[in-house]
């Protein structure tokens, strides 16, 4: 499976004004030889991810709906959205601002029924379609995993099964315990492993 591994790959600004470390090393909470270190080394040096200061990955914080936004706008290369100001909750000058707006024009991040962004915590089966919508988005064939290998997938969400299903195909998801805990939440660090399966199998 291809995808444009020229805007994954390149390095694109950063936001909140911080300098990109030269390497996850200097991560003061990125343990050598953790299961998630090459993987910060490698969004970081594609500038997809950055650190909560110079010295810090926050590796266990979780994830929201803006840090997904702006990986996956970045990935494209931080492309302009045709129009500003699609979420009444998203101010114009905020760090996803741009990002929020080119994810609701490309159908990858909806609003809720309110019409608002709402920013929070993600779960993982809201990852999932997310992912999900990006890679339709790109004009990906989706996979289609198996849900009924794990004990808790009635937990999953109807709107949420192709999706789920597409990143366990993808092996973007992966439960513990034989469970998925779709309603469960996703840290940078997963994330960042989560990116790192997608660059590798769009250098494949």
């Amino acid at each position: 499976m291809k995808r444009n591994c020229a805007a994954l790959l390149c390095a694109l600004t950063l936001c909140a004004g911080l300098a990109l470390p030269a390497s996850a090393a200097e991560f003061t909470d990125v343990a050598q030889g953790s299961w998630y270190e090459s993987a910060v080394q490698e969004v970081v040096d594609q500038g997809l991810m950055t650190g909560v200061s110079d010295t810090l990955f926050a590796p266990n914080t979780t994830v929201t709906r803006s840090t997904v936004a702006v990986v996956l706008w970045r990935m494209e290369g931080q492309p302009a959205p045709a129009q500003r100001g699609h979420f009444p909750d998203v101010p114009a000058d905020s760090w996803y601002g741009e990002a929020a707006d080119w994810a609701c024009e490309a159908k990858i991040i909806n609003g809720t029924d309110k019409g608002t962004f709402s920013d929070g915590v993600v779960t993982r089966q809201e990852l999932a379609v997310i992912l999900t919508r990006y890679d339709e988005y790109k004009g990906q064939t989706l996979a289609e995993g198996s849900l009924n290998l794990y004990s808790d997938a009635d937990q999953v969400a109807s709107w949420a099964k192709e999706g789920v299903a597409h990143a366990i195909g993808m092996g973007w998801l992966e439960g513990a315990d034989g469970k998925l805990s779709p309603k469960g939440t996703t840290t940078r660090a997963q994330l960042a492993v989560i990116l790192q399966r997608m660059n590798t199998q769009a250098m494949g």
